[in-house]
């Protein structure tokens, strides 16, 4: 089994490593620094990570993030890049497969596409092939607050109605699964997708708030 979640894992380190802890990233208010504390803790402090879904638990949360963001960078990134503990069911590489390839996949490019002069990455098929998969099960959840219609298209790898439309008709987007996916996760600014459709539906579409938010 080709592990395509580790792979990003480790570039992800690799590039958190090079940059440093004070670069932008797309996360908005995070740098690497941010970046790198929010992975460990997603992975090794599930008493924090309640605090992104119970409101009254989130001031907590972000001032533990804050705390441990300011401690040593290498090895923060070092602790990201041993991967989960024993303990957590993403230590198994099929769950680690299956919860943490879109994750790690976006993050790398949050830190990548924050710097100037980025280009794609030449990804492999199979990886490719494995991001479209995750976005059929994941798309009607990131668009769910779309007002248009949502078809994607993945030349090579198909077609997916995400979403029948609601107060306008239906937007078309083109793009390697990569790119969709980075869509549909709200990086719409460095997305590379060709949108289709009525030009009220592309607006309204590119106004919707997008991904888990």
């Amino acid at each position: 089994m080709t592990r395509h979640a580790q792979s990003e894992r480790l570039r992800l380190s690799d590039e958190l490593d090079r940059l440093g802890p004070d670069l932008p990233t797309l996360c908005e208010g995070w740098n690497t620094r941010d970046l790198a504390a929010h992975l460990v803790i997603r992975e090794r402090r599930p008493d924090l990570v309640v605090g992104l879904f119970i409101p009254f638990l989130s001031d907590r949360a972000e001032r533990e993030q804050r705390a441990i963001a300011q401690g040593d960078y290498p090895a923060l990134v070092d602790t990201f890049r041993r991967g989960a503990p024993a303990w957590n069911p993403m230590s198994r590489p099929k769950v680690d497969e299956l919860a943490n390839l879109v994750e790690f996949f976006v993050h790398h490019e949050d830190v990548r596409r924050a710097q100037p002069g980025w280009e794609p990455r030449d990804l492999p098929a199979a990886l490719q092939g494995k991001l479209w998969t995750a976005l059929k099960r994941s798309a009607r959840l990131m668009f769910r607050k779309s007002a248009t219609g949502i078809v994607l298209i993945a030349e090579g790898h198909g077609r997916y109605a995400a979403k029948l439309p609601d107060h306008h008709g239906t937007v078309v987007l083109r793009g390697t699964p990569a790119e969709l996916v980075l869509y549909a996760y709200g990086r719409k600014s460095v997305a590379r997708v060709e949108l289709g459709g009525h030009a009220d539906d592309v607006a309204a579409l590119q106004e919707a708030e997008l991904g888990l938010g």
